[in-house]
C-alpha cells in the first residue's frame, strides 16, 4: 500500500460519490486530508473515517481563482474531483483552470485532475465540451498533471444503476433510449484508488482512460439490472427519431427523460480509446458489474433479501 504518511492532500468535491472513495483511501494511508466544497457541512459524515486532526473541511467554490487558491494553500498534492451539470462551463472548464493555477502558485508536488470519457473541446454536447476544455486549462497552468477520465461509475451510492434499478421496480414497461449506446461501466473503488496511484511519479503528466471489464450497450446493461434484481419488465426501445424530439422539445422540463445535453452525450460511445493507457498502467484490476452489487441491488427485488433460499 502506498504511504502518504503525514502528507496534506487537498480532495476538491471530496463529499461527492467519488470523493468519498478516495478520502476513504487518503486516510488509510496515513494522509492529512482537507476536504473542499462548496457546502463542507455536507461533507463532515467522512470525520470518523480518519484519526484526531486528520480531516479538515473548507469551503471552495472552484468558480472562484481567490476560493481556489485559500483551499488549496500549503498542500503537498491536490485532487480535483469537481463536477457539474449546471453552469458546466464555469465548473468544468474555468474551475478547472483556477484549481489547477492554484496548486501550482501554491507548491504542490502533484495534481490529480478527474475528467470524464468523451471530453472534447469540439464535442457536440456541452458536458463533453466543458470537461475538454477543463483538460486543456489543467494543462496549461499545470503540465505535470495526471488527467483521469473515467466511464460510467457504478457502486453503491450510484445515480445510473440505482435509477435504472428503481425504474424497474415501479414500471412494468421500461423504454430504452439509445439502445445501442455502448458504456464500459466502471466500479467507484477502483476509480478512487486510480486516482491515489496518479499522486506518483509514474503518472505525471500523462491521460488515463479507465473502464470495467466489461462493454455493454444500453440495451444490455439495463437487462442485466433486471437479471440481477429478478425483475421481468417490458423493453421498448425509443426510436431515435422520437428520443432526439423529446430531449429537444421537453429536455428542459424538470423531470424530463433526457435532456438535448444528455442526447448529444449518447451518441458517442462511452468506452475507453483503443490504444489508451489505463487502469492496469496504475495497477489497478477492474472490478465487474456482479461481483460488488449483490450487496445493494437486493434492495429492488421483491421481499428484498427475503426473496430467495439462501444457498446450502
Amino acid at each position: 500500500m502506498q504511504k502518504l504518511d503525514g502528507q496534506l492532500i487537498t480532495v476538491l468535491g471530496g463529499g461527492g460519490f467519488l470523493g468519498r472513495y478516495v478520502v476513504q483511501r487518503l486516510l488509510a494511508r496515513g494522509a492529512r486530508v482537507r476536504i473542499a466544497q462548496r457546502e463542507p457541512r455536507a461533507a463532515t459524515f467522512l470525520k470518523p473515517l480518519g484519526g484526531l486532526g486528520q480531516t479538515q473541511f473548507v469551503a471552495c467554490d472552484v468558480r472562484d481563482p481567490a476560493s481556489a487558491l485559500r483551499a488549496v494553500q500549503g498542500s503537498d498534492a491536490v485532487i480535483n474531483l469537481v463536477g457539474a451539470f449546471g453552469d458546466m462551463q464555469a465548473v468544468q472548464a474555468d474551475g478547472a483552470g483556477h484549481v489547477a493555477a492554484a496548486a501550482k502558485a501554491a507548491g504542490a508536488g502533484a495534481l490529480v485532475h478527474v475528467s470524464a470519457i468523451g471530453a472534447d473541446p469540439e464535442s457536440a454536447s456541452a458536458y463533453g465540451r466543458s470537461k475538454g476544455d477543463g483538460e486543456a486549462a489543467v494543462r496549461a497552468a499545470f503540465a505535470d498533471a495526471a488527467i483521469l477520465r473515467p466511464s460510467i461509475l457504478f457502486g453503491r451510492e450510484d445515480h445510473f444503476i440505482n435509477r435504472f434499478a428503481g425504474m424497474m421496480r415501479m414500471a412494468p414497461v421500461v423504454p430504452v433510449i439509445a439502445p445501442n449506446a455502448k458504456f464500459q461501466p466502471v466500479y467507484v473503488g477502483d476509480v478512487a484508488d486510480a486516482v491515489v496511484a496518479a499522486l506518483g511519479d509514474g503518472a505525471t503528466g500523462k491521460t488515463f482512460e479507465l473502464g470495467g471489464p466489461q462493454v455493454l450497450t444500453m440495451g444490455e446493461l439495463l437487462r442485466w439490472v433486471a437479471d440481477a434484481t429478478g425483475r421481468s419488465p417490458l423493453f421498448v426501445d425509443v426510436p431515435d427519431f422520437v428520443a432526439s424530439s423529446l430531449a429537444s422539445g421537453f429536455g428542459w422540463a424538470p423531470g424530463a427523460p433526457i435532456t438535448k445535453d444528455q442526447w448529444l452525450m449518447l451518441q458517442r460511445d462511452n468506452i475507453v480509446a483503443e490504444g489508451a493507457v489505463g487502469l492496469a498502467e496504475l495497477g489497478v484490476t477492474p472490478t465487474s458489474l456482479a461481483s460488488v452489487t449483490e450487496g445493494w441491488l437486493v434492495q429492488y427485488r421483491r421481499h428484498g433479501r427475503f426473496a430467495a433460499v439462501a444457498s446450502r
